[in-house]
This record gives structure tokens, sequence and C-alpha cells, in this order.
């Protein structure tokens, strides 16, 4: 199972950006997906997370500003980002918990990361 996100870059405070995570590889039960992030010399964070039955949690930073949805059909999990703020700025991880088989153990997966870069 890979991860590949896309939709990084550099924006100006106040604006928005999408990432989005394809998934390649079969994978026969996934629990949760969501992003992290990362900032230089502090631990990687949760961002949002949407389970399988579509529950989402936010960190709080993050609450009213950013979405998290997905595309069952492709795969694919989203992060729409609005109202950017210099503090933002981060690597990105996309993240998956899930079972490759009906009766394997479940994992966590993660995606290479991708930097956004707020400049204010």
């Amino acid at each position: 199972v890979q991860l590949v996100e896309s939709g990084g870059g550099v924006v100006q405070a106040g604006g928005s950006l999408r990432l989005s995570c394809a998934t390649s590889g079969s994978i026969a039960r996934i629990d949760v997906r969501g992003w992290y992030r990362q900032a230089p010399g502090k631990q990687r964070d949760m961002v949002a997370i949407i389970s399988s039955g579509d529950s989402t949690n936010y960190a709080d930073y993050v609450k009213g500003r950013f979405t998290i949805s997905r595309d069952n059909a492709k795969n694919t999990v989203f992060l729409q980002m609005n109202s950017l703020k210099p503090e933002d700025t981060a690597v990105y991880y996309c993240y998956l918990r899930g079972r490759r088989f009906p009766f394997s153990e479940s994992r966590e997966y993660w995606g290479q990361g991708t930097q956004v870069t707020v400049s204010s």
C-alpha cells in the first residue's frame, strides 16, 4: 500500500490549498484516514482524521478552517485548507490505518509528505 500526497505549495496568509492523497495497492479494510503535520523542530501532530463511519476529528487549531473529505471510489482523501496562517507551515503527511487482508492485523501507513508554506 502506498500513499501519495499532492497539492502542497507556497501560499500567502489568508489563502487556500487543497491537499490530495491517493492510495495505490490493495487493502481489505480502511479504518481511519487522515492528515498529520510536522513543523521544523516539532513533533508530528494530528490535523484531521476521518473514520470508516465518516466521523471526523480536527485539531483545535484548524477547526473551522480545514475540512477533511474522501472519495471512496477513487480511494483518495482530501484536506481543504482555508484561511491559512504562517503557523500552518509544515510538511503534511497522509495517514491510513487499515488491514491489507480481511484477517490481518491493522497497521499504519504514511505518505512521503508534502510541504505547505504560508508566507506572511
